[in-house]
C-alpha cells in the first residue's frame, strides 16, 4: 500500500493520480476532512497531520511506501522529519521524497531547506528515492497571471536567466514510477523540463497562447522585495524566494537533459502545451467571460 501525502497540493494531487492509472494501491493523507472531500473518486482518504506523531502511526498502519511532500513553509524540515521518524518507527520500507532542484548545491532558500531532510532520511534503514524538480509550467499561472491580467506584464529580478520548466503533472507520473521501486531505490533524479526559456521568451510563449500583450520586466532585486512586501507577503517568504532567484540568476535552472523523459517513457509536457490549456488564466476578466 502507498501512501500519498499532501494530496491537496499542486504536485501530490498529480502524483495521486498517476498512481491510480498503474494499478498500484494507494491511499491520500489530508490535513482535514473538507480537503479530503476533494479526493478522486474511490481513492481512500486518512486524515493526519505532519505535526501530530500519533496521527501519523495510524496514517501508516499497513503501508510500505510514501509519498512524502510538504508545502514550502518554515517548519518543512521539522514536519518532513517527523515524517520520515514515524516511517522508521510504521516499518514502512520505501521513501519518495519530494525535494528541489538545487538541494546537491544550494545551501539557501527552499533547497537549503530540502537538503536537511534528504540527509536524514539517508541516514535511515529506510530504501528511498529523491525527486528534485525544477520549476513548474503551473507556477506562470499562480505568479505571473496576476498581474499580466491587470497589467498585461510579469515582474521579475531574473534578467537573462534561463529555467527548464516542467509540468506537476510529468513528476506526477515520475513519482509513480519511482514509487513502484525497484531499479530506482537509492537514486536521486533532478528533474528539468524539455526546454529552457528566459523570462522574456515565458511572456512571448503567453502572449501567443492568451492573444494579448505580455511583457517581462525585469527590475532590480530591491524594487521586487518592495512589491512583495506592498503585497502582505511575510519576511521569510520574501527571503526565501529572494534567495532561489539568485540561484536561478547565477545559471543554475537551466539545464536540459533526458532524465524526466526516460521516467516517463514519453515526451515531457511543454510549456506551449499548458498556455494553450490554461491561456484564459492571463486574459482580463471581462475577455475570459
Amino acid at each position: 500500500m502507498i501512501l500519498v501525502t499532501g494530496a491537496s497540493g499542486t504536485v501530490g494531487r498529480e502524483v495521486l493520480l498517476a498512481v491510480e492509472k498503474t494499478g498500484q494501491s494507494a491511499k491520500a493523507m489530508y490535513r482535514s476532512a473538507e480537503d479530503a472531500r476533494n479526493a478522486p473518486q474511490g481513492v481512500p482518504t486518512i486524515i493526519a497531520d505532519f505535526a501530530d506523531a500519533a496521527s501519523l502511526q495510524n496514517a501508516l498502519r499497513g503501508v510500505d511506501t510514501v509519498y512524502l511532500v510538504c508545502s514550502p513553509i518554515p517548519e518543512l524540515v521539522q514536519l518532513e522529519s517527523n515524517m520520515v521518524d514515524a516511517c522508521v518507527q510504521a516499518g514502512v520500507n520505501h521513501v519518495v521524497l519530494n525535494s528541489a532542484l538545487g538541494a546537491g548545491d544550494y545551501d539557501k532558500s527552499f533547497p537549503g531547506w530540502h537538503r536537511q531532510v534528504e540527509d536524514k532520511l539517508r541516514a535511515t534503514r529506510l530504501a528511498w528515492t529523491i525527486l528534485r524538480p525544477n520549476s513548474f509550467h503551473q507556477n506562470t499561472v499562480v505568479y505571473f497571471a496576476p498581474s499580466i491580467r491587470a497589467q498585461g506584464a510579469f515582474y521579475r529580478s531574473l534578467g537573462n536567466a534561463k529555467l527548464s520548466y516542467l509540468d506537476a503533472r510529468d513528476v506526477g507520473v515520475a513519482a509513480a514510477e519511482a514509487l513502484a521501486g525497484g531499479n530506482h531505490i537509492g537514486k536521486v533524479y533532478e528533474l528539468n523540463g524539455p526546454e529552457a526559456l528566459t523570462s522574456s521568451e515565458v511572456a512571448e510563449k503567453i502572449a501567443k497562447h492568451s492573444g494579448r500583450p505580455v511583457k517581462y520586466v525585469d527590475i532590480p532585486m530591491e524594487a521586487q522585495r518592495k512589491a512583495m512586501l506592498d503585497q502582505g507577503l511575510p519576511e521569510w517568504l520574501i527571503a526565501a524566494e529572494l534567495d532561489l532567484q539568485q540561484y536561478y540568476v547565477n545559471g543554475r535552472g537551466g539545464d536540459l537533459d533526458d532524465v524526466l523523459e526516460a521516467l516517463l517513457g514519453r515526451p515531457a509536457i511543454r510549456l506551449d502545451e499548458y498556455l494553450s490549456e490554461n491561456k484564459d488564466a492571463f486574459r482580463s476578466h471581462a475577455a475570459g467571460a
